[in-house]
Parts: structure tokens; sequence; C-alpha cells
């Protein structure tokens, strides 16, 4: 009985380091990562898209949900951290932010949170209803749409983020322009006037639409910019996304579809 018992116990340790190694380890020590804001800053920024799909593990290393990995993220005391794994595989772990960190990291990765799982809930969804007419004067509809891959661009012109972004996205509708099924469209909060003085310094490869803040405030309901949407062709909402890095990535594996 002690024997078998002994053997047991083996196994069962031996299952449970197995399960939590096929994840990997941290690529970064979760605690040296805390130290100051910065090193937390420049990580997140470079290491954790959380736009993209990727297997969400939680403290206990159990595999959970996208969006209660987000939630968590949103309204819990979290920060992820990218395990190891093979190229084009991504598994995101919660740590538990430590008690003398900057009271920052937790705040803005609330503020990630919140706005990554708006965005999730979001996907699937059919985008609201539009009729627009660009600077040219062409109709932009769902309607005149159908049936193509919907790259929009939501900004305004004193948005540095939005602004700073344009010759990666410029780069990106040139790599895009023999793909006639897919349409690059921007929202701007700006008057056409405005808009015209402006994009005559810094151009802008998509189409735009002028007078947008309203649509965007109560129809899209956002509240952080730049914000991109990918629809697919059936007019779902297949990606939101906060930034051209996240953009480029789910445009790439939209267009393959």
């Amino acid at each position: 009985m002690k024997k078998a018992f002994i053997i047991t116990i083996s196994f069962l340790i031996f299952t449970s380091s197995f399960g939590q190694s096929k994840f990997g380890n941290p690529e970064v020590d979760a605690i040296q990562i805390q130290k100051t804001f910065s090193n937390w800053s420049v990580y997140q920024s470079k290491n954790v898209m959380l736009s993209r799909d990727f297997t969400a593990i939680d403290v206990l290393s159990k595999e959970i949900s996208k969006e209660t990995f987000l939630d968590q993220l949103a309204n819990g005391n979290f920060i992820p951290i990218r395990l190891k794994s093979e190229e084009g595989t991504y598994v995101y772990k919660l740590f538990k932010i430590q008690p003398k960190s900057d009271t920052s990291i937790k705040a803005t990765i609330n503020q990630i949170g919140f706005d990554a799982l708006k965005n999730f809930r979001m996907e699937g969804t059919v985008f609201p209803p539009f009729s627009f007419k660009d600077l040219d004067g062409n109709i932009v509809s769902n309607e005149t749409m159908k049936g193509k891959i919907i790259v929009i661009k939501c900004w305004y012109i004193h948005c540095t983020p939005c602004i700073r972004e344009f010759p990666q996205v410029n780069k990106l509708t040139e790599e895009y322009k023999d793909r006639k099924d897919i349409v690059f469209i921007s929202l701007a909060e700006d008057s056409a006037e405005q808009l015209k003085a402006f994009l005559s310094r810094k151009p802008l490869s998509y189409s735009v639409i002028p007078d947008m803040k309203e649509y965007m405030n109560e129809a899209l309901q956002l509240n952080s910019f730049p914000t991109h949407f990918i629809l697919n062709k059936k007019g779902l909402i297949s990606k939101v996304l906060p930034n051209f890095e996240s953009l480029e990535v789910a445009l790439a594996k939209e267009s393959k579809l």
C-alpha cells in the first residue's frame, strides 16, 4: 500500500510538472520587469500584443479563455508576460503585480485591459451601417463595399500617435495595392477644409471621410485613438486594433482567408 501511494504521488507530480512545462517559461523575470514603469512599458509595447490570437494562462498555469484573461487585466492586479514558445505561437500568462511596483503600472494595465476587452467583444459583430462621402466626393457605404475587406483608421489631426503612423499605414496600402478586394478608408473628426490643408503637408493614402466625430463617439463608442477596424467580406468586424503594429499582423492573417 505504501509503495502504491508513493508511485501515485510521483505520477501526480510528474503529470503536474508536464502540464506546466508544456506552456514554457517566462521570457523575462516578472518581478524584475516591474522594478520601474519604463522597464515594464518598453517590454509591454514590444512583446505583448493583446489583439492577436494567443493562448491565455492564469497565475496557476491553467489555460483560460481570452475574454477571461482580458477581464483579469482590466479589473485585477496582474501583468501579462509572454512564455517562451515556438515562433508564431503566442502564450501569455498572468503574473501578480508586486506590492512595491509603481502604481502607474497597474493603472495603465487596467486601461489597456479595458480597451482590449472592449475591442475583443466587438469581434464578430456587424459594423454599424454607414454611407459617407470622402474628400474626393466618392460615396463609401455598406453597399458599395460589399464583398470586400475594409480597413478603417479612426483619427484626428491633433492626435500625435495617429499622425506618427502615417508613413507605416501608407506603406501598408502600397503593399496591398494589387488586392482589389481590400479597401482602406479613414474616419477623421476634423472638417473637410481642415483636413485638406493638413493632408497637403502630411499625405495619407486612405480615402478620408471628414466630420466623423459624432459617428465615432456614438455609433462606435471610441475612447482612444488611433483605432483601426478590419471588416471581413461579410461586413462583420474581424478585429479592432490600437496601433499599426497590431493592424499589420491582423491584416496579413485576414488577407489570406
